[in-house]
């Protein structure tokens, strides 16, 4: 748990206690974040430090230092979210992203168990990293899964050692997870961004790819251009960019990526 108990519990109107999640923020209108027309909720508090986050602002899990984030309960964000509802179609939904949401898991596990409640398409956007076979987490993941139409998932590397380098993790929990998420036929789609001289290796796209096609739920390989809207809230939090000078893929590297990865 992220959190301590008395944090992530506040008393409701009943007397009762209900859980409360640390959001970062949320839009209302999402296209790129799962099939349709998306509410998305981006949850606080992140493990990796991944050297091109667009979003180091969402990485804080101090309750007391994430400033832009506040405590919200799960009703009310599906309230909140049920309000953008006839804009969602016959394919949109929630997405919950980060930071890494399987931090907070009982309030996303409540989350999502509202959401199907509600007749809701639930999608978790994760890159993976808390995912142990260790209880309580590794009983509760299985309980998400129950209640999560789409993963996406978001593939850094496949070189382990390239993965500590790039993201401050090693990422053979990550690769077990896929492997899990494949058995129990959750479907997936596997995202990738694609950084020029760091995560563009021909080899190790190539072993992406062999990976990728080891699973048989993936219902799409997305590859996502590296850009750099995001360095100004590095500046602000005082953080040193150590991409400063790479400049975003040209559209000949995004079709090469792609093609390797068999993206569409």
């Amino acid at each position: 748990m992220l959190f301590p108990e008395p944090a992530m519990e506040k008393c409701n109107s009943t007397g009762g206690h209900s859980i409360q999640g640390l959001v970062h923020s949320t839009e209302s209108f999402a296209s790129v974040d799962g099939p349709g027309v998306r509410y998305l909720i981006f949850l606080q508090g992140c493990p990796m430090r991944c050297r091109f986050c667009h979003n180091p602002d969402t990485w804080q899990t101090d309750p007391q230092k994430a400033l832009s984030a506040s405590f919200q309960a799960p009703e009310e964000l599906i309230r909140k979210a049920l309000r953008f509802r006839p804009y969602w179609g016959t394919e949109g939904g929630i997405t919950v992203s980060g930071g890494e949401p399987l931090l907070q898991m009982d309030f996303l596990l409540e989350l999502f168990q509202r959401a199907k409640a509600a007749n809701i398409h639930t999608c978790l956007d994760t890159s993976g990293a808390p995912f142990t076979h260790e209880e309580p987490f590794y009983s509760q993941f299985l309980e998400l899964m129950k209640y999560t139409d789409l993963v996406l998932l978001d593939l850094k590397m496949m070189d382990r050692e390239g993965h500590q380098s790039l993201t401050g993790r090693d990422n053979d929990n990550i690769l077990d997870m896929a492997r899990l998420l494949d058995k129990l036929h959750v479907p997936v789609w596997i995202r990738h961004v694609l950084v020029p001289k760091v995560t563009d290796d021909e080899q190790d796209l190539r072993d992406m790819a062999a990976f990728i096609q080891s699973l048989q739920n993936v219902k799409r390989v997305e590859v996502l251009p590296y850009h750099t809207l995001g360095i100004y809230k590095w500046k602000e939090l005082g953080l040193s960019y150590s991409l400063e000078n790479v400049d975003p893929p040209s559209l000949e590297e995004v079709k090469k990526a792609k093609e390797i990865l068999h993206a569409f």
